[in-house]
């Protein structure tokens, strides 16, 4: 039986554009700001595309997988457990 799901996680550092990439994608209102540290929990909404259930997964902002603060712990344990079928790194261009 063919997969009809599909996990993409949403990382980059903090206030990038995460959430605001989550929220047009998924439909969702999360809350945006132009400070770090507004999104302190991951986050998961549902897009459908060609067949396709589509979770996205918008996690707390790291600037590096080796840190130990909470959020980064978040992001990090994401990543390494849950195993998303893609990573999506966001910059802030």
């Amino acid at each position: 039986m063919t997969k009809k799901s599909i996990t993409i996680g949403l990382v980059g550092n903090p206030n990038c554009g995460k959430t605001t990439l989550f929220n047009a994608l998924t439909g969702a209102r999360q809350k945006v700001a132009n400070w770090a540290g507004v999104t302190v929990e991951r986050r998961e909404g549902f897009f459908h595309h060609k067949g396709y259930t589509i979770k996205v997964v918008d996690l707390p902002g790291a600037y590096s997988l080796t840190s130990f603060s909470m959020e980064e712990l978040i992001t990090r344990n994401f990543i390494l457990s849950d195993k998303p079928d893609f990573i999506v790194n966001v910059v802030d261009a």
